[in-house]
């Protein structure tokens, strides 16, 4: 189980590095050319990978639905807005919009599939989740103008 979690702040640590890459390559350049470099690297990267150790194409790929192959330009759009945002409202907070944004959303998918979850529990959580960005907000915006 060590293994696995070492490899999930690894990977958190790449993704903070790549997040910030892609920022510092926004700023000098635009949003869309550091989306591309990324998806360039990334898709030549994952190919040498998959040639390497197998399973480029997986059995059953062709029989997949059209909306499975939709994560692709979400992607591009997610790349980009976030090489835009980290340019803008820094990385920090950016972190923040995302993290809120994914646990927001999943709480909201739930709902719509109708997993059974407590309301109570997943609106609790929805309010903590805000509350804790404006406290960090409100601590940042105290703290820089003294």
């Amino acid at each position: 189980m060590t293994v696995f979690i070492l490899l999930a702040c690894l990977g958190g640590v790449l993704v903070g590095l790549s997040r910030q890459l892609n920022g510092r390559l926004s700023i000098s350049t635009t949003p869309l050319i550091a989306s591309f470099w990324n998806h360039a690297i990334g898709f030549a990267a994952l190919t040498c990978l998959g040639l390497f150790v197998g399973g480029l194409l997986p059995a059953g790929a062709a029989e997949a639905p059209w909306y499975a192959y939709l994560g692709g330009p979400i992607g591009v759009i997610f790349v980009a807005a976030g090489s835009w945002a980290i340019a803008r409202i820094g990385a920090v907070n950016s972190a923040l919009l995302i993290i809120g944004g994914q646990m927001v959303t999943g709480v909201a998918f739930d709902y719509i599939s109708a997993v059974p979850a407590s309301f109570w529990a997943n609106a609790a959580g929805i309010v903590l989740i805000v509350g804790g960005m404006m406290v960090s907000r409100r601590r940042r915006k105290a703290g820089g103008s003294q």
